[in-house]
């Protein structure tokens, strides 16, 4: 399946069960008030309306390339996952608002029944396989977005497990329990808005990637039997994509032809990485005295 097909198709059925659970956990918090659950419905509520938007997003980003956008859509992502950890903030403030103000108030609701632990698990448990599936998907398809997606929804495991946690002490005839659980879901809401932030950033400033991802650029460019070197090499997030730019080193005596075909070997191995978009890259020939030390270049090909 496509990367367009797939990231559409991913985003759908986020939507479809984030709306679920969120009728599911409003129709059981207006039966037991439960904070608990109103803070998962308010968390759930969240995911529905970030949900929307990542499917518009994941919409613009998998269109074709055009006149004015020549590379493609796929540099909206981040900002799409920047939108979701704006949706996170909003709602843990919310829950924390809530349940502090249950706490101070001491107007505290105590659930009865077991509808309420029956929603959370089933929660628990729907977000789990969300949770998995949009990371296989999002680190499959080099997609932000969805990677962000998967942390929310590993978050929300967490959160529903405190939320069970503070119904039954509810349940169990301790009360205070219910908002304490509240403010634990809230303070895992927002620090999954801080990952998800801390993660897009990097792309939106162009960031270099990770070593393993640089070293594996440089190597690749090193293998060429006639590159005796390279420097200046330089990769960057434009996006949720990387472009490469590097000097190669050669013996200066080839013809054009020659090292025309070396840059071209050479570029097309760097391309074959899936996070890489564009490569440029510049032939040095020895005779011109352009050859250089790079100290980066020695330590991530371990040449010191």
């Amino acid at each position: 399946m496509s990367r367009r097909a797939t990231l559409r198709r991913v985003g759908l059925l986020v939507l479809g069960v984030n709306l679920t659970l969120a009728l599911l956990k409003g129709g059981v918090w207006l039966t037991t008030g439960s904070l608990a659950v109103q803070s998962e419905a308010v968390n759930s509520a969240a995911d529905t309306a970030y949900s929307l938007v990542v499917v518009a997003g994941l919409y613009l980003t998998t269109r074709p390339p055009d006149f004015e956008h020549p590379h493609g859509h796929e540099r909206i992502e981040p900002f799409v996952s920047l939108f979701v950890a704006a949706g996170i903030f909003a709602a843990g403030g919310v829950v924390l608002w809530q349940a502090g103000r249950a706490l101070l108030t001491g107007n505290i609701a105590v659930t009865q029944g077991p509808i309420a632990v029956g929603v959370l698990a089933f929660s628990g448990a729907a977000k789990y396989g969300l949770y998995r599936y949009c990371l296989a998907a999002g680190r499959d398809r080099n997609s932000p977005a969805l990677v962000a997606t998967a942390k929310d929804n590993r978050n929300d495991i967490l959160t529903a497990g405190a939320a069970l946690v503070g119904v039954a002490g509810a349940t169990a005839g301790y009360p205070i329990a219910d908002p304490l659980a509240a403010i634990v879901v809230a303070v895992g809401i927002l620090y999954t808005g801080v990952e998800v932030v801390r993660d897009n950033v990097a792309y939106l400033v162009g960031a270099a990637p990770p070593e393993d991802l640089r070293r594996e650029i440089l190597q690749r460019a090193l293998d060429h039997p006639q590159v005796q070197g390279a420097h200046d090499v330089i990769a960057h997030y434009v996006g949720p994509e990387i472009d490469v730019s590097l000097h190669i080193e050669v013996e200066g005596d080839l013809t054009l032809r020659e090292a025309h075909d070396i840059e071209t070997a050479v570029i097309q191995s760097v391309q074959e990485l899936p996070e890489v978009d564009d490569v440029f890259v510049h032939v040095d020939p020895k005779e011109l005295g352009e050859w250089k030390d790079d100290d980066e270049v020695e330590r991530l090909a371990d040449l010191e």
